[in-house]
């Protein structure tokens, strides 16, 4: 959903740049923004750019609920990650548990959608992610100074065809390639885990590709690179980061660019 039918709006925070990010672009254009923050890590930054925060664990689904219907609030938007794998702790609250039951498959877009439909039961509706942050989509083309290789470039594209392929089945939206062979594909670790784990099956000098699911829904699992991802690309050898043009967030641009840069990384939207 992207029609905005109030001038306050709830955040369900998780880690990253973004929710402070989408606080700060909301209320520049005169909406109050209620948090919860879910990741202790973002708490503090997001009570500089809220006008309030609560904080509660991610499996505290029905205390969500009960502050954005004491707030008044009728729409929210999830941003920030939230690693998956609290489903395998007994964090979860008796809701949370039941709609968990009610999943068939625990893949990103089921469990994302049936929470969608519990929200929908309280008359609460879900914002599309990119509502208030259209401006961090870069453009297609080279991002950075250094222009990629006719073989960084093939891989570029193989890695483009794969992620696409493992978004469709919901499965990831990374992959790390090297020489048109695909040394990792993203799962429930995570993209900083997968770009670890594949640069260790190759030898210096990896293509990283993140992408958006063919049938991307722009209410959750935006796909998101930022410094960290350069960073940890950096640390295990990779040396290329391809994203989707229009498609994938990219945080802190500026500090992305200069550390590929002095790095001499490519990092291209194709």
């Amino acid at each position: 959903m992207d029609t905005i039918l109030s001038q306050k709006l709830g955040l369900i925070a998780g880690e990253g740049e973004l929710p402070m990010l989408f606080a700060e672009s909301a209320r520049k254009q005169g909406f109050e923004v209620v948090a919860v923050s879910v990741m202790p890590s973002n708490t503090k930054k997001l009570k500089t750019a809220c006008d309030r925060v609560y904080t509660k664990g991610p499996g505290e689904v029905q205390a969500m609920i009960d502050i954005m219907k004491g707030e008044g609030v009728n729409q929210i938007t999830f941003l920030g990650k939230v690693h998956k794998g609290l489903l395998f702790r007994p964090i979860l609250d008796a809701r949370a548990r039941k709609m968990i039951k009610d999943v068939k498959r625990l893949n990103d877009d089921a469990v994302m959608l049936r929470i969608v439909e519990e929200l929908d039961g309280e008359d609460i509706s879900v914002l599309d992610q990119t509502i208030f942050l259209k401006d961090f989509f870069p453009a297609k083309g080279v991002i950075c100074k250094v222009q990629p290789t006719e073989e960084q470039m093939n891989d570029i594209e193989y890695g483009f065809h794969i992620a696409k392929e493992i978004g469709r089945i919901d499965l990831g939206q990374s992959v790390v390639v090297q020489d048109r062979m695909v040394l990792a594909v993203e799962t429930i670790e995570g993209t900083d885990k997968t770009i670890e784990r594949g640069c260790k099956m190759g030898s210096k000098g990896a293509t990283v590709v993140k992408v958006s699911k063919p049938e991307q829904d722009k209410r959750f699992d935006v796909p998101t690179v930022g410094l960290r991802t350069m960073q940890t690309m950096k640390k295990h050898g990779a040396k290329v980061l391809a994203i989707e043009a229009g498609e994938t967030f990219a945080v802190e641009l500026d500090k992305m660019i200069e550390f590929a840069n002095r790095n001499k990384m490519v990092f291209i939207a194709v």
